[in-house]
């Protein structure tokens, strides 16, 4: 099963695939989603939502807490034994809680979940191992490490060959080119990868 967590970022405009999905949405969320896509539970304290969603919460956590909502939905999705994550609303508006996306997308990663955040623009995911990039041909993707130096052991369908070693705090992986319909990126045992995927025209 795979799981859908629509968070109160910028509001996705695009068309969600929701078929066989559960579906989070984390409080202010609903304002944009509640239109969009059969939400399965409303997750939060609802401090920037001035209506009751639907369906109604089962608990409505306090706004001083020590988990942001998106947090406590992704703990949700994964107890309840997902396949894989999908993000919406997880780019934009506030600085901070866009870092602690990547780290939603962290938290589904370590245990072994795929999870993405996609946005009309742009897609982002953590990688480990042999990562593939299937129908980017001509797009613009940017490799960064996360969380400690990624190793570079080869890489297929990139304009720009990477060098063996990306340190963190390094930003030598920005701007690649896939020249191919099939990039495929291996990283050393135990590294891991954000992937950055500018999927509009630049």
């Amino acid at each position: 099963m795979k799981g859908v967590l629509l968070l109160n970022g910028c509001p996705y405009s695009g068309k969600i695939d929701c078929e066989d999905a559960f579906v989070l949405c984390c409080d202010g969320a609903y304002i944009w989603a509640r239109d969009k896509v059969k939400i399965d539970e409303n997750v939060g304290d609802f401090d920037s939502l001035d209506v009751l969603p639907y369906p109604p919460p089962s608990q409505i956590y306090p706004s001083e807490k020590n988990f942001t909502d998106g947090e406590i939905a992704m703990k949700r999705l994964l107890e309840k034994g997902v396949s894989s994550v999908e993000i919406y609303g997880g780019f934009g508006g506030r600085e901070d809680h866009f870092i602690g996306n990547l780290h939603l997308l962290y938290m589904a990663h370590s245990l072994g979940i795929s999870a993405c955040m996609i946005s009309e623009n742009t897609l982002a995911f953590l990688g480990s191992g042999t990562i593939n990039l299937p129908g980017f041909k001509g797009k613009t993707f940017s490799l960064l490490p996360f969380g400690g130096a990624v190793h570079i052991m080869d890489s297929t369908g990139c304009k720009y060959a990477y060098p063996e070693s990306i340190g963190y705090g390094e930003c030598r992986g920005i701007s690649n080119i896939a020249e191919s319909d099939r990039v495929t990126i291996t990283v050393g045992e135990s590294d891991c990868a954000l992937i950055i995927v500018n999927r509009g025209e630049i």
